[in-house]
């Protein structure tokens, strides 16, 4: 087998939450250039309108659906539609999430559960969902988990959000540990600091210069620096990997400059 073909998605069938924009759209875009049909999962049907058309311009095939992910029954209906239009979803990215900028003291309980709701409990719910559909159907399937490396220490200001990304981890193996049998595998990617649209002004700021010191490849993330290991996870050629949360960071975490 080439190594373009371990990669090749023709035949699959993907589900990417909060596709509207950033990461989620960039996602999108590289899963359908690989030849899968693509479902988009988002909140702001008119953005999701316009990616897909730009998939379908591209050659590709989408379709767009809004929901909210904290919306089980909207959850139920995305994957009924996808899998009517596309056939059953085998490729589940979980992408949805939010960010909050508050201290302990003063991060509120409703602060708290919306991080914690949209960013581990979404996850775990759409995974389950996904998976239950796969097994009904007697297929395999991967699901991809987006964290972040905020997971894997903490910072000020963040901590419902570091809170979440370190379950988000810690859910990855466990599901792949129960999934692995009934052939669904589940991984992870945790991204650096990578430049979208929401923080490009404040990482061109003097805060970002700060950061960007730490970083041992001297530069942030791109959308694109994401597709190598999105295509690694849920392709054949990742097909003895599950479990794993893959680290996207420059460097960061290592802590090694030259």
């Amino acid at each position: 087998m080439t190594a373009a073909k371990l990669f090749d998605l023709t035949g699959r069938v993907a589900l990417v939450t909060g596709a509207s924009s950033g990461l989620g759209a960039r996602f999108a875009e590289v899963l359908a250039a690989a030849g899968a049909a693509v479902a988009l999962v988002a909140r702001r049907a008119d953005r999701l309108a316009a990616l897909q058309a730009r998939i379908e311009k591209a050659g590709g095939r989408a379709l767009a659906i809004g929901a909210d992910v904290l919306d089980r029954d909207a959850m139920r209906r995305a994957f009924d539609t996808a899998g009517s239009a596309f056939g059953t979803v085998d490729i589940l990215v979980n992408n949805a999430g939010v960010v909050h900028a508050d201290r302990v003291l003063e991060l509120t309980e409703e602060e708290w559960r919306r991080v914690i709701g949209t960013d581990l409990d979404a996850v775990f719910f759409w995974s389950q969902e996904a998976a239950r559909r796969l097994v009904a159907a007697e297929k395999g399937g991967a699901i991809v988990n987006i964290s972040s490396v905020i997971g894997f220490g903490a910072a000020k200001g963040v901590a419902a959000y570091a809170v979440a990304k370190a379950g988000v981890i810690q859910l990855t193996k466990a599901m792949a540990l129960e999934l692995a049998s009934k052939g669904v595998r589940v991984n992870a990617i945790a991204p650096g600091w990578v430049v979208t649209d929401l923080n490009r002004d404040y990482l061109a700021s003097e805060r970002g210069a700060a950061i960007v010191r730490d970083i041992p490849l001297g530069r942030f993330g791109e959308e694109r620096d994401l597709d190598g290991a999105l295509l690694l996870l849920v392709s054949d050629a990742g097909r003895y990997m599950t479990g794993a949360t893959v680290v996207v960071d420059g460097g960061q975490l290592t802590g090694i400059r030259g």
